[in-house]
């Protein structure tokens, strides 16, 4: 059983490429079926988010289920097998079992060490076990996989240290504030990034948000994604004096919160501290806010010096991380390895069974009456011949195996003998000229 994965992501293919071959949830079962109808592919898993689309299988031979895995994305895509060939990667055999751990543990996503690709990875096994489409390889295969991706995480730290500016001013705020379940937030502002910064802030405990914009509709709209309440931009300083927590991300060219009105909004807070991030730009809070008494006041600057020293913290822990992934990789080797071996040692003691039986019938025939005692010394004599002549061959067998050409060495012993392995497809040896074997 042979395994791959043909695959697209951000750094392959543009955008509009991927979308062309991405696989909404609505479509994953039709899209699984008929991948596994291809007599060729044994076992299979599509993993499609925004920025990559790749299908894993176990195949009976490699370049037939890598053909085969071409074909399906064109036909059910529209795109021609040409375009697809150009944008996609594809890695086998042990290649493609380190990228799959690699995926898992966030090491080849655009953000070093994302936590959510091992979710969408779960997911994706999920669906085609339920949609029975996996096999005994790929099911090992993933589970695998999905345990490696936890210990990488809880070994390294690697998704412990913030990346993005928005949820680095959320894990400030926990810095300084500690659990943040109690405290109040009001956001200034209602684009994308303010959108992400709620989004951390809910997740890290806060029960809502409170939401101030220009446009009231849009601060509506962006407070009733989490259970928060919108204020009008004029109430700003007003709730400012219970706020806890400011984050600012504006689009205004200007500064939004003047140093004198917050110099009233203190004294009225009468010394309660208050963490002010400001991560527009143009700056949305003035510099000399942040030097009022009980202000913590923190720009888009600041924040990137943050991001930098947990970035480089997090290309730390991926080195790290590559060495479990190495250590995990050699022990699926082994095991994948006698996957291979022990059905063609079955099949190959079978070959010889099936012959000693048949030479031990004839010499009995061509003797005639003998004793029992002369049978059992025939029959004896037989077995040892056969089992002494494949001793060898499946001593060496066992032992190639557990190397990175096990697969090929099964191969080959498949084709000497002739052999018929159930789940297997012998490579097709036959000269152009006849149909003797090599």
């Amino acid at each position: 059983m042979l395994i791959t994965v043909v695959g697209l992501n951000h750094k392959t293919a543009p955008v509009e490429v991927r979308e062309k071959l991405s696989f909404p949830a609505h479509t994953l079962k039709g899209a699984l079926r008929r991948l596994k109808s291809y007599p060729v592919i044994e076992g299979c898993v599509i993993l499609s988010t925004c920025n990559r689309t790749e299908i894993y299988a176990a195949a009976l031979e490699m370049d037939e289920g890598i053909n085969a895995i071409w074909d399906f994305m064109s036909r059910w895509s529209g795109v021609d097998i040409s375009e697809i060939k150009n944008f996609t990667y594809c890695h086998t055999l042990y290649d493609m079992i380190r990228h799959t751990f690699r995926v898992a543990s966030g090491l080849d996503s655009m953000l070093l060490g994302e936590t959510q690709i091992i979710g969408q990875l779960r997911k994706a096994y999920m669906d085609a076990v339920e949609y029975e489409a996996t096999n005994r390889v790929i099911n090992t295969l993933f589970q695998l996989a999905l345990t490696v991706g936890k210990r990488v995480r809880t070994e390294t730290g690697i998704d412990r240290n913030a990346v993005s500016i928005s949820y680095a001013a959320v894990e400030l705020a926990k810095h300084y504030l500690g659990n943040l379940n109690k405290h109040q937030v009001l956001i200034i502002g209602a684009g994308k990034m303010s959108e992400l910064t709620a989004r951390h802030l809910v997740d890290s405990g806060i029960p809502g948000v409170i939401v101030s914009n220009r446009s009231f509709d849009r601060a509506v709209a962006l407070a009733a994604q989490f259970n928060g309440k919108a204020v009008k931009f004029g109430e700003l300083y007003k709730h400012m004096e219970s706020a806890d927590i400011v984050i600012s991300c504006t689009a205004a060219s200007h500064t939004v919160v003047k140093t004198d009105e917050m110099r009233r909004v203190v004294e009225k807070r009468k010394g309660k501290k208050i963490f002010m991030v400001d991560i527009a730009v143009p700056r949305d809070i003035e510099t000399e806010v942040g030097k009022l008494k009980g202000v913590t006041l923190y720009d888009i600057d600041d924040l990137k010096t943050v991001v930098d020293h947990n970035l480089a913290q997090r290309r730390n822990a991926a080195n790290r991380a590559e060495s479990i992934i190495e250590e995990e990789l050699e022990k699926f080797m082994k095991w994948h390895s006698t996957q291979f071996a022990i059905p063609t040692i079955i099949s190959l003691k079978g070959w010889g069974e099936k012959i000693k039986r048949k030479e031990l019938q004839r010499a009995l025939n061509r003797l005639g009456e003998i004793s029992a005692h002369d049978q059992k010394v025939v029959s004896s004599l037989a077995n040892s011949i056969v089992n002494q002549m494949l001793h060898v061959p499946i001593t060496q067998l066992k032992k190639y195996a557990l190397t990175v050409e096990g697969h090929l060495y099964t191969e080959i012993m498949q084709n000497l003998f002739d052999l018929d392995v159930p789940g297997q497809k012998p490579k097709d040896c036959r000269s152009k000229a006849g149909d003797d074997r090599y």
